[in-house]
């Protein structure tokens, strides 16, 4: 009896040793601000690392010939390390997607994702946003003198370019729904059958096409934007201490006239 005793007694502080150290692990692993100081995290590093688009032109984007990354997005995050480090070349810059940004960031492998990402609700559930630092919507694009001049003129027999698997073809759709739709791979090959005259239209986010009408003048976004893309900065969910940090920034940025620069710098609203 008293062997029994005994075991269940080593059983029990077993299982106490456990929830314990159960315990101390979920204190320990959360990315939020009361485990984790992100801001000093940064600074001991002595750098800023961000998650920045490569391809998109005017936001981000890599040329290829010279190697440098530049764009609306970058000057963003340059200011970002400036606020920081008072030095905008404390920074350091990765490649993301869409597909792979989430997940780069819940690894560590950024501190933030500027990369012209709108904020949705979803989205929310998986990372903290910052405040809006710039305003998309999805538009048109067209060439210079097309008869298009907004979505009101897309009717039956308008044909409209769009890519595969994005949320422009489906609103399109909702918006036109007698306009003949017309899908490519990429934003590349959508605006190279735009050129090549397959199409009456393209849309996507005016942000890139903001990028195509810079890469060829005979063309221009018309209209106003059909739908609200607010785009924000990422950070980890739960990690409300840095992200009041970052939006101390923005409205800093914004306060004093630099984000206006940065702006009208990179887009040229039409």
């Amino acid at each position: 009896m008293r062997h029994l005793k005994n075991k269940k007694s080593w059983l029990l502080a077993i299982i106490l040793v456990l929830v314990i150290s159960m315990l101390s692990a979920c204190g320990s692993d959360k990315t939020g601000g009361e485990s984790k100081d992100t801001l000093s995290a940064i600074k001991k590093r002595g750098k800023l690392v961000v998650g920045v688009k490569y391809d998109t032109n005017l936001f981000g984007y890599k040329d290829p010939s010279s190697g440098k990354v530049e764009g609306f997005d970058i000057d963003i995050a340059k200011a970002l390390a400036k606020k920081i480090f008072g030095d905008e070349k404390k920074l350091e810059l990765k490649e993301v997607t869409s597909k792979t940004r989430v997940q780069m960031l819940k690894n560590g492998d950024i501190d933030a994702i500027i990369a012209t990402m709108t904020i949705t609700e979803d989205r929310k559930k998986e990372v903290n946003f910052s405040d809006v630092y710039f305003k998309a919507g999805q538009s048109l694009l067209v060439k210079k003198g097309s008869k298009i001049q907004g979505i009101d003129d897309v009717k039956k027999g308008t044909k409209v370019l769009a890519v595969k698997g994005s949320t422009s073809v489906q609103n399109i759709k909702d918006k036109s729904p007698d306009a003949q739709v017309l899908e490519f791979e990429n934003y590349a090959e959508a605006f190279t059958a735009l050129k090549a005259g397959k199409g009456d239209a393209l849309t996507t986010d005016n942000s890139i096409l903001y990028g195509m009408a810079d890469q060829d003048s005979n063309y221009q976004l018309v209209g106003q934007p059909f739908t609200d893309e607010p785009y924000g900065i990422a950070l980890n969910k739960g990690d409300d201490k840095f992200t009041k940090y970052v939006n101390k920034f923005l409205k800093e940025l914004k306060d004093s006239g630099e984000y206006d620069k940065i702006k009208s710098k990179w887009i040229k609203e039409q």
